[in-house]
């Protein structure tokens, strides 16, 4: 079971897009892959469809209540995708996490309990460095960081990696960065090129050839409860999320 963390300190840079399409590729494929929503707003589970109110677990119940992880996963409407919803109770498990005995492994133990049942496991983290992404990366195998295509993102990423090498020094020495994925791309702005070329300058192989374009269809399908690739398969950013699937089963056979 490889776990895979999809970060960035930064909101709206397309995390969970990232992490719900690469899974709907992986599932395609016919790998079991489960998305764990581990930011409050829960906008991965939203983004699949589900009702929030309506699942009875969460993971805030799996890192402050105990519950085993495999009683709160939901199956989505795509064979072998599975979730483990967030709520907004999940907020409050920052505070809650300081009182716990290894904070830094709670979701580590948790998840593995799931070993042997799932080939990937992809990690929605929230948009700040807490106890939460912690927790995520010391479970991770790697670390898939969207990147948006815009001013000062480079200054956002190499804070980012100074914290994953952080992590990786004091508890988790196998996590490796898997790739940066360029999201939000217009060809048409000279700033999206921009950053491109200084992100590819900087951290070269570690940038996947793929790049994310911005998209109306990709920002519409959230809405319908479905990521893009069954949303609009045909359109160019169904297309561009798989080719970035290719990239990352390439990568992990390579890791």
């Amino acid at each position: 079971m490889k776990i895979v963390a999809v970060a960035n300190r930064k909101g709206g840079v397309g995390k969970t897009t990232t992490a719900i399409n690469i899974a709907t590729a992986l599932a395609a494929i016919g790998k079991k892959v489960l998305v764990v929503d581990l930011d409050p707003q829960g906008n991965a589970t939203t983004s699949m469809g589900l009702n929030k109110k309506a699942c009875p677990y969460s993971s805030y119940d799996v890192l402050i209540n105990g519950v085993p992880a495999e009683k709160a996963l939901k199956a989505t409407e795509i064979p072998n995708f599975y979730i483990l919803p967030s709520k907004q109770d999940l907020a409050g498990a920052e505070i809650e996490l300081i009182n716990i005995s290894r904070r830094e492994y709670v979701l580590k133990k948790a998840l593995s309990s799931l070993s042997g049942h799932f080939h990937y496991v992809l990690i929605d983290c929230p948009p700040s460095l807490n106890f939460i992404t912690i927790n995520a990366l010391v479970s991770a195998d790697s670390v898939i960081v969207p990147l948006q295509c815009e001013f000062l993102a480079l200054e956002g990423l190499t804070d980012l990696i100074q914290n994953i090498n952080q992590i990786k020094k004091n508890f988790n020495p196998a996590l490796k960065i898997q790739g940066i994925v360029l999201t939000m791309f217009d060809r048409r702005n000279n700033l999206s090129q921009m950053v491109e070329a200084d992100v590819r300058r900087y951290f070269g192989e570690l940038v996947y050839k793929t790049v994310i374009p911005r998209s109306v269809r990709i920002s519409e399908a959230p809405s319908h409860g479905k990521p893009i690739m069954i949303y609009d398969f045909k359109s160019v950013g169904a297309q561009a999320y798989i080719g970035l699937a290719k990239e990352v089963l390439t990568r992990e056979k390579e890791i």
